[in-house]
């Protein structure tokens, strides 16, 4: 049979789609992707086309990528003082920012009180208790300046704070309260004597402590000028009646939140998306928003007089405000 003879055919791709823009997502499809969906009828989330081949077809990469990820991501500070911190992360996902999250939480160093010794407590409040309360007591260090202190370690001046707390209510005298600015800081490490069961060691040698300290902590240039002392002077420890005291020594270390909750260096800490709103102005003047991050989405300032149709507000999928309660 003879082959035909005419035109050649033109191959064609299924991805030649000519009225598909390529090399760009359409606005309504960039909205899809880069913001939440917030209306009446669909409640937040975060969820999204995370597709790495979404948008092929126009010759867009939708997968996550390293390189991508480090050009994009940034932090902004937005407020910090000694009680609150406030900043933005720019550039992730939900994912990524509730592990951030849980690093704050969970994985930053700080310091705590974990060892009491007690030497005298005739107070209504039981040894554990009273401990348990020093634990979680926040400390005005930076805890960059300590290693952390093992089972093997000797406590000394480079893992190990010492404090010293002795209050006594004299009979015939009124209640006291005892405030944590009774707890002294000890930098030359424990004044407790170890007690010890061999009667013949020499008396002329220097007596046995709970610490090996082999300078004091205050001749560190860091602690020269900033002793350390607790955040809070104010908490109070306890509250003596005539004839009660207490007299103990309290040891503080280096630790992590996920340990125990008393080395999370913040009291709470979460996030919520920026919140983005849009005004539909049909005429030449233009409205903007005078504080667009106050906004909570509760969409209780659009409802009723249609409204909706005129004030677009939805959250910013890849910016989180963190808000965060400083230990």
């Amino acid at each position: 049979m003879a082959e035909g003879v005419g035109e050649e055919k033109k191959k064609f791709s299924i991805w030649d789609l000519p009225d598909v823009p390529m090399g760009q997502v359409p606005p309504h499809l960039e909205l899809q992707r880069s913001r939440v969906s917030c209306n009446k009828d669909a409640p937040i989330h975060t969820e999204s086309i995370q597709y790495s081949g979404a948008y092929a077809s126009m010759g867009i990469d939708n997968s996550s990528r390293l390189d991508r990820f480090s050009n994009n991501f940034r932090v902004e500070v937005v407020q910090l003082n000694k009680d609150d911190m406030e900043f933005d992360m720019i550039g992730i996902d939900a994912a990524i920012a509730n592990s951030f999250r849980g690093i704050l939480i969970a994985e930053l160093p700080t310091m705590a009180i974990e060892k009491v010794l007690i030497a005298n407590n005739t107070s209504i409040i039981q040894d554990e208790v009273l401990a348990h309360r020093l634990g979680l007591v926040p400390i005005r260090v930076d805890p960059r300046l300590f290693e952390y202190l093992s089972e093997n370690d000797q406590p000394n001046e480079k893992n190990t704070i010492v404090f010293k707390l002795h209050v006594q209510c004299k009979r015939g005298r009124p209640r006291i309260t005892v405030k944590l600015d009774a707890l002294k800081w000890l930098p030359n490490g424990s004044e407790l004597v170890k007690e010890t069961r061999n009667a013949t060691s020499d008396s002329s040698s220097k007596p046995e402590t709970y610490t090996y300290f082999g300078c004091s902590q205050e001749t560190i240039p860091e602690f020269v000028k900033n002793p350390i002392i607790p955040k809070y002077p104010d908490i109070i420890i306890a509250k003596l009646g005539p004839g009660q005291e207490i007299e103990l020594e309290a040891h503080a270390v280096k630790g992590i939140g996920k340990t125990h909750a008393k080395w999370s260096p913040v009291a709470t800490a979460w996030y919520r998306m920026l919140p983005e709103l849009r005004i539909d102005c049909n005429c030449r003047r233009r409205a903007t928003v005078a504080r667009p991050r106050v906004c909570t989405l509760c969409r209780e300032c659009i409802r009723g007089d249609d409204w909706e149709k005129r004030v677009a507000l939805r959250p910013v999928k890849d910016n989180f405000i963190y808000l965060q309660k400083l230990d």
